[in-house]
């Protein structure tokens, strides 16, 4: 499998070296289309690279609601659609974490992946600490933003409601 390795986000910025090492803690995975990669709330410890095909990333609502007062919208929220070009990584908290998936992703078309998991990544952590150090600031760095942008997204919410219910007065 041809892959632009350093393009990936996860390791953008290692030299052919370094790259050498984390290649082998990826296995490739071919999916069809409708195919769920990650399912919301169920535990798994590994991460993918998108490296063919497009996936969408699909977050449930929290409250239950009674999906007949929605109309016929569907009650989940697409938060984002990937396609391989950008090789997107997804699923990184599980090599940290054990706590439930946060989103469900599914495969649009087929999809290939490449795949690690929290042993093969903690194993090669411990063989490579500067490496892995490396790897590590750049997991944190990738889940600063997620928390960031996450803030935002709450701020402009809670302002928007404030806005509605200060009109209902």
């Amino acid at each position: 499998m041809d892959v632009r390795w350093k393009d990936i986000g996860l390791l953008r910025g290692l030299d052919e070296a370094a790259l050498a090492k984390v290649r082998p803690i990826f296995e490739p995975r071919q999916l069809e289309a409708g195919a769920r990669v990650i399912v919301e709330n169920e535990p798994g410890e590994e991460m993918f690279v998108l490296v063919k095909g497009k996936v969408r990333i699909v977050k449930s609502m929290l409250l239950p609601v009674d999906a007949s007062s929605l109309g016929g919208v569907d009650p989940a929220k697409v938060l984002a659609t990937l396609t391989g070009e950008a090789l997107p990584f997804f699923g990184e908290m599980g090599l940290v974490t054990d706590h439930p998936r946060s989103a469900t992703v599914e495969t649009l078309e087929p999809s290939t992946f490449l795949v690690t998991d929290r042993a093969r990544f903690f194993d090669l952590v411990r063989r490579e600490p500067e490496l892995g150090c490396r790897l590590l600031t750049a997991l944190a760095v990738r889940m600063a933003d997620l928390v960031r942008s996450g803030n935002q997204q709450v701020m402009k919410l809670t302002t928007a409601l404030a806005l509605v219910l200060s009109g209902k007065k």
